[in-house]
């Protein structure tokens, strides 16, 4: 199996690292198979294990975690145009050439922004002094002018 980890870079430029046929191991540190000299990626961020027939990612133990197509994961599968993010390094995953063309992700949508909540009531004595302003004092002299009253406001 040939396997490719492509590099997704700012300038829109893109970078491929081959991938060996068994453990290729990723972080900061000098001795990792492939080095990623960044202070968001741990020394020894994450792991791919290749046999012949599958891939498989293996976070170990990062700070900032390993994502797989936008979803923090501890272990998983991966496959051909799977999209691997470490520290803020977006890779695409290419086996045997495909997908042929590989583009970076789309961005995920913003999120819709979240109401604020309600201010908080007053309690108590000061509740009952802000609402006594709030309504038209209504005398009673008999019950129907009363429901009149009521029926105007």
């Amino acid at each position: 199996m040939d396997a490719n980890l492509v590099l997704f870079k700012k300038d829109g430029s893109q970078k491929s690292f081959s991938l060996p046929d068994s453990t290729t191991v990723i972080g900061r540190r000098h001795d990792c198979d492939l080095c990623i000299p960044l202070k968001t990626v741990s020394r020894r961020h994450c792991q791919l294990n290749q046999n012949k027939e599958t891939i498989n990612i293996r976070d170990l133990g990062s700070r900032s975690g390993t994502f797989l197509n936008g979803k923090r994961i501890d272990e998983a599968a991966v496959k051909a145009g799977d999209y691997i993010r470490i520290g803020p390094l977006i890779f695409g995953l290419q086996i045997n050439g495909q997908p042929e063309k590989i583009s970076p992700p789309k961005p995920a949508k913003p999120k819709p922004p979240q109401p604020k909540p309600a201010p908080k009531a007053p309690k108590g004595k000061a509740l009952a002094e802000e609402l006594s302003g709030s309504f038209p004092e209504i005398e009673i002299d008999d019950s129907d002018s009363f429901l009149t009253e009521l029926e105007d406001l």
